[in-house]
């Protein structure tokens, strides 16, 4: 029996210039099942790529292409309680490093460029800074730190680690079990409510993410991502402290900065970090551009990351 649902909603999704990954599979991170994409020749030098909170590993199917196809092997996962990865009964920090660990691990023991935007950009300094074997050139598409509240990164430390603030966000989790995210009657109608998120991306690339990242049930169609995540929580985690470790990444850094505010931006400057900047690193802001530098102008960006990763 078919799903309830149009026709057309039951075709694959489409977007020009957008490409599926080449592979996929699934990688065992401490028992729970992480979804890893791959684009590129399988035998071309592996590049990880991490996605932003509340995303996907195929919101990069514009911009993965562009740097397989110089030559790269890009492999992304879907982080836990994201996309087709499996929800946890609990979200933290170090978590998501350990994910990142665990996929990492199935590429092999060489160190290879690292690329995060936004939370994964973060969650990539983190593994670099605790693993620096592992990565030889990160690269960071606005999820650089700073001491703004950054509302995409998910069960992040507030201000204080008070017993309130703990006891708040237990009690959330304690609700929101068996919980199922707001249902929408069509893709139009979850890309529209993507749309409030992401002002500044055309309703037509929404519309196809919608069509990847959403599921479709019997009361209409939900994004995949875990009802349970939510902005702010504890993790614990703070901005100051990757912030402070910032100076002493050892390895060769390009930072991308956005220079127009978006609900889902950190709003980052190069001022913010000149005290801390890193002996190896170059910070580019991009004029009139959001959060989503890679989406908004994925030719530049790849562009900048290629030299970089030539030089």
């Amino acid at each position: 029996m078919s799903e309830p649902g149009t026709a057309a909603e039951a075709d694959p999704p489409s977007y020009p210039t957008a490409q599926a990954p080449d592979r996929q599979r699934d990688v065992d991170a401490t028992g729970l099942r992480i979804r890893v994409y791959e684009w590129g020749d399988p035998e071309a030098p592996p590049i990880l790529f991490a996605h932003g909170g509340f995303d996907f590993a195929r919101t990069y199917d514009v911009f993965a292409p562009l740097v397989a196809g110089a030559g790269f092997r890009v492999v992304s996962w879907d982080q836990r309680g994201h996309g087709a990865s499996e929800h946890a009964a609990l979200y933290n920090w170090d978590a998501d490093a350990r994910d990142a660990l665990a996929v990492l691990d199935t590429i092999g023991r060489a160190p290879i460029p690292f690329l995060g935007h936004s939370k994964g950009g973060s969650v990539l300094m983190h593994l670099a800074d605790a693993c620096p074997h592992r990565v030889s050139k990160l690269v960071n598409i606005d999820g650089l730190p700073s001491r703004q509240r950054h509302p995409d990164v998910s069960e992040h430390e507030r201000s204080k680690l008070l017993a309130s603030e703990l006891a708040g966000w237990l009690d959330h989790r304690r609700r929101a079990a068996g919980k199922q995210r707001r249902a929408a009657d069509s893709l139009d109608v979850l890309a529209r409510r993507r749309g409030q998120m992401n002002p500044r991306l055309s309703f037509e690339w929404l519309r196809y993410l919608a069509g990847i990242g959403a599921r479709r049930d019997a009361d209409g169609w939900r994004w995949k991502l875990d009802p349970t995540l939510r902005f702010g929580g504890f993790g614990p985690w703070r901005p100051e402290w990757a912030l402070q470790r910032l100076p002493a990444l050892a390895v060769p850094m390009l930072g991308f900065l956005a220079s127009v505010t978006e609900p889902m931006g950190w709003d980052t400057t190069e001022e913010i970090l000149a005290p801390y900047r890193p002996a190896h690193a170059e910070f580019l802001t991009f004029p009139d551009t959001g959060h989503f530098l890679h989406i908004e102008r994925p030719h530049e960006v790849a562009s900048r990351v290629l030299e970089f990763l030539a030089s």
